[in-house]
């Protein structure tokens, strides 16, 4: 875990510092699993159209890998525009 990302706890007990980064730890994890879900049903959905087969035909592997890196730019840059106006909220102690 990213200690910035727990900001200034100094002042705090270890013990409640290490809880607290197992929360936030737990939080990442959790919002990393939904994100995932999310892509797998909306690129599935979007994509996949009959039960034909047991695989994929080539144009339902195309779309799959075009919607799945489509989601990821897209998340990534979501993330980078937050860390952007996190750094600009931010406060010099």
């Amino acid at each position: 875990m990213d200690k910035s990302m727990l900001g200034d706890l100094d002042g705090l007990p270890e013990e409640d510092k290490m809880r607290m980064a197992a929360m936030v730890d737990q939080l990442q994890i959790r919002d990393s699993l939904r994100m995932y879900n999310s892509l797998v049903e909306r690129c599935f959905t979007d994509c996949v159209d009959t039960f034909r087969r047991k695989t994929l035909d080539k144009q339902e592997e195309s779309c799959v890998r075009r919607c799945a890196e489509k989601f990821l730019k897209h998340s990534m840059r979501v993330g980078m525009r937050f860390a952007e106006l996190n750094q600009g909220v931010a406060t010099p102690d």
